[in-house]
């Protein structure tokens, strides 16, 4: 297994399962929004933008319809340049400590491998302090060109959206400004082109 990723930013998760699945990781302070209570403690909500203001945010919470619930929550609260979005896939099952799946039948950050977990944290453009994070391309890809390829603002917008997230193993919930993030953080110009016209 990978030594822990020494990262800059602390990351905010949903609750203890899930950080504890992400302390073998990375090294940094890992916080918890205690699920959908954050939304009422207005202390744990101040000590976040303290933290998102000197040293940045990572937003990691499951990819179930709640976890973009508290990703969205938390996006609008902190001032945009302090947060970055860390996704993991669409992965169906159950974690082993619970009975049955989810509502929606997805594993949440506690149910994914290592592996997983830290390369959605590298995509989200984490800050290593070790000097070992690979180079981020950078894509150029704007609303517009969303719009261009059928992606938003069409009928069939939403099926075209919901098929390139499940290539590029993206949360089904992602909207099209997550995903135009997403793109331009993951993919150079030209591998943005050969992905979008081998879709088109």
């Amino acid at each position: 297994m990978s030594a822990p990723l020494r990262i800059r930013e602390a990351v905010v998760v949903e609750g203890r399962y899930d950080k504890a699945a992400l302390a073998g990781v990375v090294d940094t302070l890992i916080l918890e929004t205690a699920g959908f209570g954050v939304f009422k403690d207005a202390e744990r909500l101040v000590f976040l933008r303290k933290l998102a203001a000197k040293r940045g945010l990572i937003v990691l919470t499951d990819s179930d319809g709640a976890g973009f619930v508290i990703r969205n929550y938390l996006k609008g609260a902190i001032p945009k340049g302090q947060v970055k979005h860390a996704y993991i896939p669409d992965v169906y099952g159950k974690e082993r400590r619970k009975q049955a799946p989810g509502k929606e039948g997805k594993l949440g950050v506690e149910g994914m491998s290592p592996d997983v977990l830290r390369e959605a944290v590298l995509r989200s453009g984490a800050t290593v302090l070790d000097g070992h994070a690979p180079e981020r391309p950078q894509g150029d890809l704007t609303p517009a060109d969303l719009f261009a390829l059928g992606l938003s603002g069409t009928t069939d917008a939403a099926a075209r959206r919901g098929e390139l997230l499940r290539r590029l193993d993206l949360p089904e919930h992602m909207s099209a400004k997550a995903l135009l993030a997403a793109l331009n953080a993951l993919y150079t110009p030209r591998e943005l082109e050969e992905l979008l016209g081998r879709l088109c």
